[in-house]
């Protein structure tokens, strides 16, 4: 039999998307009429904050919507394709084994109080990463010297021949910090307290202002080397889908993130808004913590695979706009593997897996936030799936700072997750959610451990012959679907909806919810 899900759950999520339309509060409504009529104002709009806005700190794509506009980078992505193009950097060259890389930095960039940008502010900035050890550091401790060459040029010495070192440049974590930042360092942070919520790049954007919970203005670096049409760019922080989405039909909005299916559709018959809907490598999934009883159980984790119906989701709240995953390097992307085991809705196998481990009567807690509006459906089908098995699932919501902490922390039993790549290399999905070294926010937060699989990944990381990486990235994908430390749900398009009057903006699938807003205006 067809397991669906029930109308109740899907009723239920409804309710929950329409919640706030009518209570919607008069305290966003005069920054919203005084920006609306606005030309060379762009409103976003965001269902949570930031968590943390330190380039050095933070790895979410929610955070890189400031960061991105705030600060520069050696190098960036060349419009929406995956090669890379100079920002600070005027030319570069590496040696023959790719292990020394030297780069010239280009004149002209200052940072926001006028400083120049110099080689010296790049040592500055990729040092105080590493030290500042949060979630970007671990990126960069391959890097063994760093060298002023002359008054322009700067070197960098790794540990290994590295395939994905240019692209790790164009990172959120990469970007370059003004060191004057250490005037507000306090006790020994090197700025830390400060950057959370303040930024000092030589990026168009600066933040002027961050009222928490309600909106993040920034205003233009009045000494970046380019010319930004934008005077002003507010990112409002609304946490019902609904309201944001009558917002930006009434104008009041520029752009929003994160609608759900159904009411993307319902936009795309609004006449002055535009879908963007583009494919690209973003992959919805469950944490499972491997350290937590019973989840330390691979028969467990097996039986929860088992029990999610993958196609009811995609058909039932995606509105088949999703494919469930299978392994866990996206299609689309080398190293996919189409024949690697691929979990179905099968409740019969979930429950023997369940009574093969002498798991009955448990309790386990779902953990998300609404920042995405599909999470919570999620586990309530998860929860509805798994009661006749034995298992009561408790669904924990928090915002979305504290979510992060706690996955950080390995405080869940299962969490509801998102992930997209800073680059086009398989490493982003194999080497950090598997590797025993980054568990936690960087990148295992199933706090997953197999010696063997960490073999795998560190052998391939510092090779540069792409079958043999290839063949190390499939066997990897195939333990892991075996010992499944993670439940593997879809990959969908990036979708987001934008007035039609919005130009420039530029798509590329390594920089979901980065905009390139120096290059954007509106008619």
């Amino acid at each position: 039999m067809n397991y669906k899900i029930s109308n109740s759950t899907l009723a239920l999520s409804r309710r929950a998307l329409m919640v706030g339309v009518l209570a919607f509060s008069a305290a966003y409504l005069p920054h919203t009429v005084a920006y609306a009529a606005e030309q060379d104002v762009f409103t976003l709009g965001k269902a949570g904050d930031p968590d943390n806005i330190d380039p050095a700190v933070t790895g979410t794509n929610n955070s890189f919507t400031v960061t991105y506009p705030a600060y520069e980078r050696l190098v960036k992505y060349n419009g929406s394709a995956s090669d890379m193009i100079g920002e600070l950097a005027e030319s570069w060259e590496a040696s023959p084994d790719a292990k020394v890389w030297t780069f010239k930095i280009a004149k002209g960039h200052k940072f926001a109080d006028g400083t120049p940008v110099t080689n010296e502010a790049v040592k500055f900035s990729i040092e105080r990463v590493v030290k500042v050890e949060k979630s970007q550091s671990k990126q960069f401790t391959q890097i063994t010297k760093i060298e002023l060459v002359d008054a322009d040029s700067i070197r960098f010495t790794l540990e290994n021949p590295s395939a994905t070192f240019l692209s790790l440049l164009a990172g959120s974590g990469a970007s370059i910090v003004n060191p004057a930042v250490m005037q507000h360092e306090a006790a020994g942070d090197m700025g830390q307290a400060y950057l959370a919520d303040h930024t000092m790049g030589s990026g168009a954007y600066q933040v002027t202002s961050w009222e928490k919970g309600q909106q993040i203005v920034m205003e233009p670096n009045q000494h970046y080397a380019g010319t930004p049409a934008l005077k002003k760019v507010v990112i409002r922080i609304i946490k019902d889908a609904s309201a944001r989405r009558l917002q930006l039909e009434k104008g009041d909005l520029d752009l929003v993130e994160d609608l759900p299916s159904d009411q993307l559709e319902s936009l795309a018959s609004v006449e002055d808004v535009a879908i963007v809907d583009e494919p690209g490598f973003f992959v919805t999934y469950l944490y499972l913590n491997n350290k937590s009883a019973p989840l330390d159980n691979v028969k467990v984790r097996q039986a929860i695979s088992y029990a999610m119906d993958y196609q009811g989701i995609i058909d039932g709240v995606l509105h088949g706009k999703a494919k469930q995953m299978r392994g866990a390097v996206p299609s689309g992307m080398w190293s996919h593997d189409e024949t690697v085991k691929q979990y179905t809705y099968d409740p019969e196998k979930a429950k023997a897996l369940l009574a093969e481990a002498g798991v009955s009567n448990a309790k386990l807690g779902f953990l998300y936030a609404k920042t995405d509006p599909n999470w919570e459906v999620t586990g309530l089908v998860l929860q509805q799936a798994l009661a006749p098995l034995g298992i009561t699932l408790d669904m924990q919501e928090n915002d979305y700072p504290t979510m992060r902490d706690k996955i950080d922390k390995g405080n869940f039993d299962i969490a509801a997750g998102n992930w997209s790549p800073d680059l086009a290399d398989p490493s982003e999905f194999v080497k950090w959610w598997f590797d025993s070294k980054y568990q936690g926010l960087s990148g295992n937060r199933a706090f997953y451990s197999n010696p063997d699989v960490d073999k795998l990944i560190r052998d391939a990381d510092v090779i540069s012959d792409q079958t043999a990486r290839e063949e190390a990235y499939k066997k990897v994908q195939a333990i892991t679907a075996e010992e499944a430390p993670y439940v593997m749900l879809f990959q969908r398009n990036f979708q987001v909806a934008m007035r039609k009057n919005v130009e420039g903006y530029v798509y590329n699938p390594m920089l979901l919810q980065m905009y390139n807003f120096a290059d954007m205006k509106k008619n």
